[in-house]
């Protein structure tokens, strides 16, 4: 689906710094490619790859359509999301980032997203009249006026403020139209065991711009796990999500779609993130520098 590759401009930014700041010390900056020989260049032409005929077998399409329809059904839900993204390295292997998300909602103007792992941990609230994304570390809220629809709202969170769920299109009114827009091939896998602890099955398929994999109970037909990889991604990382913890229409308590701390913390606007730009090297040379007033150590 579209939506497993998205990520916040924000999140993407900690999580490539973080992997710079990982691999650019010792032993492993020591192996970057960039610093091996590189291989006399071929002159030969690779051969073309054939193409594949399209393929759309009506197994794979009604269990993605059963898929759809029981998410489509449920006036509220809850459920947990683990979504591991790779990002290129130095030494060529990407790194693996996994991000939990835990999610409530209720149709059509309730949701509530908690964030955790890789960078900071994060919540966002809509209730219906706002948005609100709250950073618990830093007391800081974000909030915005937003549409009276989730589908709209989070729209709205995308454009205002670059926020954006891997989850996403699972939450709206027809997800089978979105998942399977413009689908090239489709195609049953088989039965699986080893997915979530339940009986599932796998069912692939692909448009021009990626190639996904899903696993869906046998029985109650939840997503139990969603893989991507993206055709116009030269590296080929994959994007994977397992889904536990699902609960159809569930009763949520009053409280489960707004937050006291959020609400106390001082107010910013709802906006995208600016990146920093790099420190220039006069300015950098200067910080490199101790001060002078700063006291001596002696050395034993």
């Amino acid at each position: 689906m579209n939506a497993i590759h998205k990520a916040s401009r924000a999140g993407r930014w900690a999580l490539i710094l973080i992997s710079a700041a990982v691999l650019s010390t010792g032993a492993l900056a020591q192996g970057s490619p960039s610093t091996t020989a590189k291989p006399a260049k071929s002159t030969a032409k690779a051969p073309a790859k054939a193409r594949v005929p399209l393929l759309i077998e009506q197994r794979a399409i009604d269990l993605i359509k059963a898929a759809s329809a029981r998410l489509a059904a449920a006036k509220a839900m809850s459920f947990t999301a683990v979504v591991d993204t790779e990002y290129p390295s130095k030494l060529g292997p990407p790194l693996a980032f996994p991000v939990r998300y835990d999610v409530a909602m209720q149709r059509p103007d309730k949701l509530r997203v908690l964030q955790s792992g890789a960078g900071p941990a994060n919540e966002f609230y809509y209730d219906g009249k706002m948005v609100m994304a709250y950073v618990p570390d830093a007391h800081l809220v974000a909030v915005a006026d937003a549409p009276p629809t989730i589908e709209a709202a989070l729209k709205f969170a995308l454009e205002k403020g670059a926020i954006f769920y891997p989850f996403t299109d699972l939450l709206l009114p027809d997800p089978y139209a979105v998942m399977t827009d413009k689908v090239l091939h489709a195609f049953y896998i088989g039965p699986s065991g080893a997915v979530g602890g339940v009986r599932t099955e796998a069912v692939a398929w692909a448009t021009n711009d990626v190639f996904i994999q899903m696993w869906v109970g046998t029985e109650d037909k939840l997503p139990r796990r969603i893989r991507a990889m993206f055709a116009n991604d030269p590296l080929k990382l994959r994007h994977d999500m397992l889904l536990s913890n699902w609960q159809i229409d569930p009763t949520h308590a009053a409280d489960t779609f707004g937050s006291q701390k959020a609400q106390s913390a001082p107010r910013i606007p709802l906006a995208k993130p600016v990146a920093m730009p790099p420190p220039s090297s006069k300015t950098a040379g200067k910080s490199a520098k101790p001060a002078a007033s700063a006291p001596k150590t002696k050395t034993p």
